[in-house]
């Protein structure tokens, strides 16, 4: 009964404290929505964005944009004090392929090698064993000004577009981040263009043993006899053909491979809502013979204005991405746990309007695999109508089903979410889950070619995209009864880890993961009572920290004993509170209490949170885009907890509307408690 009575406390001691920090985080939201009725937070990832901004911008001969000052101070802003440059937050060590793109960025602009910033960096490249522990694409782009030989980069035969889908390595089992990167890459790699740097700005002193004692050759990766090793060598293969005179049908592939991307450049001119898809495409179709003054070239090239660039600290920073429908989705969620609806709010009634006109109701790349499935998700973006994706897709279907009965035209919302549940089912992969944005993406011996060297190369099936599904089929009106469900629930239940929690494929890592599942399994009408349940409310009330709140640094994703742990911060607070709200039981009363007093200490005088740390994740960096088990050595493409080969991200929203969301749902736990009281168990 002690339990009991604190619930009670806790509900009648933060009863005004919480109405007033709701009103207030609420009243922020109204104030950031745009006029249009969207929401959208600024991306933050790693200045390789602003790096190869700049690199493409040399090799398109593009010298007169007004960002370029504005980009270069954005680099400066982010050095390290060793020198390096850094993949997320408060990493515990730089990269040295993002240091090694910043410097040559800093050389292509004009910076001395001998300045304060380029000596630090120069002594820190070294220091880590220097050019020969770069990734690929940063090979690639020191290839592309001239500092780094194209037999020193893998093969990427453009032939490759001829490969109908049912044959292995054909475009469509790559994930559609790399199969829109990969096209117009094949492109570069068989014209192998150099834009060569000034004589003064040549990265000679990068070289010290010069250039004709430097090894460029590839790594060799795996055992002796390993797929790895054997797409080394056919790689190897593919390089020495390359150097024939005569490459059948090569012509017609690159004339395919233009066609292709030009037909898939987005209504704002960018290139599957992403950085490294859009650079490569602009380069590929200027080798091909489009000035910059081509109208797709020039759209391609506006783009990277607002909103993808934006300002900060002085400098101008080139967005990897917008999650634009993302950032919407998950405010009217917010505002739903807050007990706000249409008939209530302004805001809430443009952003549903604005929701319904993102629906995607075009075919993409996905049909090659889903069939002819009607259209009808969403994508991240403003404009990705080639990407829709089933994350955001899920979470607009439970946003739409709470606020269907206040919408303007309710027949409108109904439509949409027929649309978009028809669409997703369609999208289930073979073993009853979801991926991100195809089906049945994961073909293994496609991370093992040389070019994978970096990221994820697969989107195979992940249990946070799919509890967002099993959480909109329950908002829905499907239960554990209807056989989609339960074999969803089933899968779920597999992956769940030996100490109780899940991993966290987009988000870090494990509080997401677990804070997915929970509510979904809620949603459902799983027995929250079942051990496998109280499992993983024991780890996170387990990982609460002596603040009150809860972190988990991106380091987790390479070391074990890193789960869990990381200093407080606001989303990942809010992710465990409405993991232990969706279990609702007495017993984690006390940790509810403490983890809502820290966002309540937390909340900022204009009614956000701060937080710079990086909780979003793009790329974990395991090559294969899928769990791991990080106790076998080679698990993961080679990187430590720096993430060298992963991608991680601070959604500057993420800080705002997830603990909209734990608030307005503890309010409403702890009302509940207050009038009811439950037994302890």
């Amino acid at each position: 009964m002690a339990l009991e009575s604190e619930a009670a406390t806790l509900a009648l001691h933060h009863e005004r404290t919480l109405q007033a920090g709701i009103a207030d985080a609420l009243g922020w939201l109204e104030r950031h929505q745009d006029p249009r009725g969207f929401w959208v937070g600024a991306l933050e990832t790693n200045p390789s964005m602003e790096a190869e901004w700049i690199l493409a911008m040399h090799f398109l001969g593009v010298r007169d944009d007004p960002k370029y000052p504005g980009v270069v101070r954005a680099i400066l802003n982010d050095q390290r004090a060793d020198g390096s440059w850094e993949n997320y937050y408060e990493a515990p060590a730089g990269d040295i392929s993002t240091t090694v793109e910043c410097y040559a960025a800093l050389r292509v602009a004009g910076f001395d090698p001998d300045s304060p910033q380029l000596r630090a960096a120069r002594e820190w490249i070294m220091a880590q064993g220097g050019l020969a522990r770069v990734r690929v694409f940063t090979k690639f782009w020191l290839a592309l000004i001239g500092e780094w030989p194209w037999d020193g980069t893998p093969s990427l035969p453009p032939e490759l577009i001829f490969l109908p889908s049912w044959v292995p390595f054909n475009i469509y089992q790559f994930s559609s981040w790399a199969r829109g990167t990969m096209v117009p890459l094949s492109i570069l790699a068989a014209r192998r263009p150099v834009r060569p740097l000034a004589p003064e700005q040549r990265l000679d002193e990068l070289f010290p043993d010069g250039r004709a004692n430097f090894d460029y050759s590839l790594p060799r990766r795996g055992r002796l006899l390993s797929w790895e090793r054997l797409f080394y060598w056919l790689d190897r293969g593919a390089c020495l053909f390359q150097k024939l005179p005569w490459h059948p049908r090569r012509e017609e592939a690159i004339k395919v491979g233009l066609e292709w991307i030009i037909e898939r450049q987005e209504a704002d001119g960018c290139w599957g809502g992403i950085q490294p898809p859009w650079v490569y495409s602009l380069m590929a179709l200027h080798v091909e013979g489009y000035a910059i003054d081509h109208p797709v070239v020039a759209k391609g090239l506006d783009a990277f204005n607002a909103p993808w660039a934006y300002e900060r600290r002085g400098g101008t920073y080139v967005q990897a991405c917008v999650s634009p429908v993302w950032d919407t989705v998950l405010a009217l969620l917010a505002y739903t746990d807050c007990g706000c609806d249409g008939r209530h709010s302004k805001a809430v009634r443009r952003a549903i309007r604005w929701v319904l006109d993102e629906q995607v109701r075009v075919p993409g790349d996905w049909q090659v695999y889903a069939g002819a499935i009607p259209a009808g998700g969403w994508a991240f973006e403003f404009e990705n109508d080639t990407y829709p994706d089933v994350d955001d897709t899920a979470v607009a279907l439970i946003a739409l089903a709470r606020l269907r009965d206040s919408a303007p035209v309710p027949a409108e919302v109904d439509a949409a979410i027929e649309r978009g549940a028809a669409w997703v089912l369609g999208m289930r992969c073979r073993n009853g889950a979801w991926a991100a944005f195809d089906k049945d993406n994961t073909n293994p011996l496609v991370a093992k070619i040389p070019f994978c060297d970096f990221g994820e190369a697969l989107d195979p099936p992940s249990v946070d995209v799919t509890a967002h599904v099993v959480e909109a089929l329950g908002a829905l009106g499907r239960d554990l009864s209807d056989p989609v469900v339960a074999r969803a629930v089933a899968y779920i239940r597999a992956e769940q880890e030996r100490d109780g929690s899940w991993f966290g494929r987009w988000g870090v890592n494990h509080i997401y993961g677990t804070a997915a599942v929970l509510p979904a399994l809620a949603a459902v009408g799983e027995d929250m009572h079942s051990f496998y349940v109280r499992r993983a409310a024991d780890w996170i009330s387990e990982h609460q920290n002596p603040d009150g709140g809860w972190g988990e640094t991106c380091g987790s994703y390479m070391d074990l004993r890193l789960r869990g742990v990381g200093d407080s911060t606001a989303s990942q607070t809010a992710w465990a509170l409405m993991a232990l709200l969706a279990v609702g039981a007495p017993r984690y009363a006390a940790a509810i209490r403490r983890g809502v007093e820290y966002l309540l200490r937390t909340i900022t005088s204009d009614g956000t949170w701060d937080e710079p740390q990086y909780t979003g994740t793009g790329f974990p960096g395991y090559g294969g885009g899928a769990r791991v088990d990080l106790s076998k050595p080679g698990s993961t493409l080679p990187q430590g907890t720096e993430l060298g080969r992963g991608f991680m991200i601070n959604y500057n929203l993420y800080r705002h509307y997830f603990p909209v969301m734990a608030l307005g749902r503890a309010r409403d736990w702890c009302e509940a408690q207050a009038g009811r009281g439950e037994a302890a168990d």
